[in-house]
């Protein structure tokens, strides 16, 4: 094309409307499917198909990869989408392809902002205010054949209203926008100063505004959740990591932190899912496979133990639990944890000076543990020692006075002990609160007949004797029979006349009198043994 020739002095007219020609034959087909695509996208976008406007988008882009517009449009859907990192490279290459528009360059400085890069936000934001400052006093300077294709190729490819560069007042927005992008770079700088003198408080003050300035910055928050891990705040730690996992294209770091946090506070399913998370970006990453490995044989262990106890298997799930304090044993939760829930098992086994002795060991541990304080007051109990239950049930309400289970455990060894004052038929017949039946019987025999009254001579000794006696013969009435020695387990005398008055009855609409005497009949009374 001799451009000579249709600028000449002479042929300027005829020069212009072969242009218009030209570039109508040229660029017919090409403009009409751009605006095509655009329109489809416009309306796609108002209707909220983000999916599908964004396909119209893409398509404008490979048909004109020089059109600043089509950019900047799949830039505003991928904004609408929340991908702010997806729309960034758009907006930047409309900025190169068109330095001076204005509306990419905010929408750019508000993600920079947003992200923490303070010092190019500040950059974009300045040139928004610049330009807006500028525009109405700067004067157009003479003519140019450049400029009048400029124009040619707007008058093809006219651009929105909202696009044009033309300051608008949402550039007024620009000035606050700078000033945010000034006070963050002092903020970064003053929270890197307190962290690094070990004013981890004064960091986290001054975070606080930072991450609210710039919320898609992972390195701040991870600044942060470092500031909580060393002022002994794990679980705010994990609430900063957790969206810094999501504003890194390679994450596995975070997500591995997250991991170990977990999995040091005893959560150890929700450990397993974080280090899965960066086994997907890197199923052979060392440092998160050996911990995946480590993590997973422990859970299994404890889900194990746990499923055994539901079984009411005990002696098994004890033996789980002392394999997983083997399994980890510098790890403190998974210790305290294993040590109260032996404790537990062996309440339920009967296995009271031994349960006693775990469950004080591992209150010694933890002694803020309501369930470990519960646990060895029923140990207390198997071992008739009801003023140390009672004890223990007090202590536990302290830390967890809603408890229906603690409140219950204490009224019943209340009532044990005022009972034990009383008459505790366990202590009478010398058997433990787990004895069994033929236990029960076979100590009542002997004691029956060591204190049958046919074997004393004396008038006293006989008295004594008679007493011991039905004593001996009231335990074994109730401990033998399980309706009587459920309510007596429960704290309350089936035999004490108190109760029968209260409860109008005794056992199987009988009343048990208080005083049980086989020899109230008169008489001799005669026991035969075998």
């Amino acid at each position: 094309m001799d451009w000579g020739r249709l600028t000449g002095p002479g042929g300027v007219l005829c020069s212009l409307s072969l242009l218009c020609v030209i570039l109508d034959g040229v660029l017919g087909a090409t403009g009409g499917e751009i605006e095509h695509h655009l329109e489809m996208g416009r309306k796609l976008l108002a209707a909220g198909q983000l999916a599908e406007a964004l396909s119209h988008y893409h398509s404008a882009v490979e048909v004109d990869s020089k059109n600043y517009l089509t950019y900047y449009k799949r830039a505003a859907v991928f904004l609408a989408m929340g991908k702010s990192r997806s729309a960034l490279p758009d907006l930047t290459r409309a900025v190169q392809l068109k330095p001076d528009f204005l509306a990419a360059r905010l929408q750019r400085g508000n993600i920079l902002l947003k992200q923490g890069n303070a010092q190019e936000a500040r950059d974009d934001f300045e040139a928004v205010v610049g330009a807006s400052n500028a525009f109405c006093s700067t004067p157009i300077q003479g003519f140019s054949w450049l400029r009048l294709r400029q124009r040619l190729y707007r008058f093809f490819f006219p651009p929105p209203p909202a696009v044009q560069l033309r300051p608008s007042p949402e550039y007024a927005d620009a000035r606050e926008q700078l000033a945010r992008a000034r006070d963050l770079e002092e903020l970064q700088e003053d929270a890197r100063v307190a962290y690094h003198r070990a004013d981890y408080g004064a960091a986290i003050s001054v975070l606080e505004r930072v991450i609210e300035i710039s919320p898609w910055d992972p390195e701040m928050r991870e600044l942060r959740a470092d500031c909580y891990l060393r002022t002994g705040d794990p679980q705010k730690a994990i609430q900063d990591l957790a969206p810094a996992t999501r504003l890194r294209s390679d994450n596995r770091a975070a997500f591995l932190k997250i991991s170990l946090l977990h999995y040091s506070l005893g959560e150890h399913h929700e450990s397993l899912n974080q280090v899965r998370e960066c086994l997907k970006l890197d199923q052979d990453d060392k440092e998160c496979l050996g911990h995946y490995k480590q993590v997973k044989k422990l859970s299994k262990q404890l889900d194990s133990a746990e499923e055994l106890i539901r079984a009411e298997r005990y002696r098994d799930a004890i033996e789980k639990y002392e394999g997983v304090m083997k399994a980890d044993p510098h790890v403190p939760y998974y210790t305290n944890l294993a040590k109260e829930r032996i404790c537990f098992c062996l309440v339920k086994v009967n296995a009271a000076t031994e349960a006693i002795d775990v469950c004080s060991e591992a209150h010694q541990r933890d002694p803020r543990n309501a369930r470990i304080l519960r646990d060895r007051a029923e140990a207390f109990i198997l071992n008739q020692d009801y003023e140390k239950a009672v004890e223990d049930y007090q202590e536990a309400q302290e830390f967890d006075a809603d408890s229906n289970d603690i409140r219950e455990g204490l009224e019943r060894a209340r009532k044990l002990l005022k009972i034990s004052h009383k008459r505790d038929y366990y202590k009478i017949l010398g058997v433990s609160r787990a004895a069994n039946k033929q236990e029960i019987i076979k100590a009542y025999r002997k004691l029956a007949q060591q204190w049958h009254p046919d074997n004393f001579q004396l008038e006293a000794e006989k008295k004594e004797a008679e007493k011991k006696f039905i004593d001996i013969a009231s335990a074994k009435e109730v401990l033998t029979d399980p309706e009587m020695r459920q309510k007596f387990d429960a704290g309350e005398d089936p035999l004490d006349p108190e109760n029968q008055q209260q409860q109008g009855g005794g056992h199987n609409g009988h009343a048990w009198p208080f005083s049980f005497n086989p020899f109230e009949s008169g008489g001799s009374f005669h026991f035969k043994f075998q």
